[in-house]
């Protein structure tokens, strides 16, 4: 046996908002073909996010975090900032000291999206 895949689960506030945040920004598309009411898969490429309603989330003191590895860094590091997203304050694209090249995002409920590519 081994495992193969792994979808976190992220907390969100307003359905709509998030739909249309990782969709509209980000380039993911929903998954599956029911449509439930408190629950929300998206994918893009390789991967899924799951996401759960909870409308009395604090962004403030919501520390849900995905980190995402891709190919290809700097052109989707570009392209965000093209689409004129807000990359998160301490993560700008950068050369960390673990051997990956990071950015990172806050999502509309703040949680941390960071993205890796191993140089």
């Amino acid at each position: 046996m081994i495992l193969t895949d792994i979808n976190p689960k992220l907390p969100m506030r307003n359905k709509a908002t998030t739909k249309a945040y990782y969709i509209g920004h980000l380039g993911f598309q929903e998954f599956g073909k029911v449509d439930y009411e408190a629950y929300l898969m998206l994918e893009k490429d390789h991967i899924q996010i799951h996401f759960f309603l909870f409308e009395a989330l604090d962004p403030k003191e919501n520390y849900g975090q995905v980190y995402i590895r891709t190919n290809d860094i700097d052109s989707l590091y570009q392209s965000f900032l093209d689409k004129k997203l807000s990359i998160h304050p301490s993560g700008k694209l950068q050369m960390k000291p673990w051997g990956q090249k990071e950015f990172a995002l806050l999502d509309p409920d703040n949680n941390l999206l960071t993205f890796g590519q191993t140089r």
